[in-house]
């Protein structure tokens, strides 16, 4: 009897090594690529931080001094933005992000031209890494919210709230 409980114990510790040497060694190559998204992910929170992103695509970001909880962040807004150009509205980031993969965010953050106030020449001029950085990032906080109101044509009066913008030829 004392011989299967020894047997017993020195299996039990061999398949415990076992299993455990089995996970440590996937360990490192998860976390190194857990550390790289994490990385990228706080580099697009940064960038979008300091690129004004929230400014006007976070419901009441500047009137709040940017006190936003990062839950509530990029969601789009009714706050309309009202000019000869007509009125647009802020898109909803987080569920526009989902609908398009970081190949093609590449390609319109380069190429794209906005109506006013968005400032996609700015958006232009990122580097591709910052541009994919901003991607990980909004992605990562998954979708939430409501898509933004539709276009508003100059010759129509939009609903409020919007802000007027004047009319720069007079």
């Amino acid at each position: 009897m004392e011989t299967r409980s020894i047997f017993r114990v020195v299996a039990i510790l061999g398949w415990t090594a076992l299993t455990a040497s089995s996970i440590a060694a996937d360990a490192p190559a998860k976390s190194s690529s857990n550390i790289a998204l994490n990385k990228e992910i706080e580099r697009g929170r940064y960038v979008v931080a300091i690129s004004g992103c929230n400014d006007c695509h976070t419901p009441n970001f500047l009137v709040n001094g940017g006190r936003t909880p990062e839950k509530d962040w990029l969601t789009g807004g009714v706050m309309g933005w009202r000019g000869p150009w007509g009125t647009t509205y802020p898109t909803n980031l987080r569920l526009y992000f989902q609908e398009i993969t970081e190949g093609q965010w590449v390609q319109v953050a380069k190429e794209m031209q906005r109506r006013p106030p968005m400032p996609y020449f700015s958006l232009n001029a990122m580097s591709q890494a910052d541009v994919r950085a901003m991607y990980a990032f909004i992605r990562s906080l998954g979708p939430a919210g409501k898509p933004a109101p539709a276009f508003v044509p100059p010759d129509q009066v939009p609903p409020q709230p919007y802000v007027q913008f004047p009319d720069p030829t007079k």
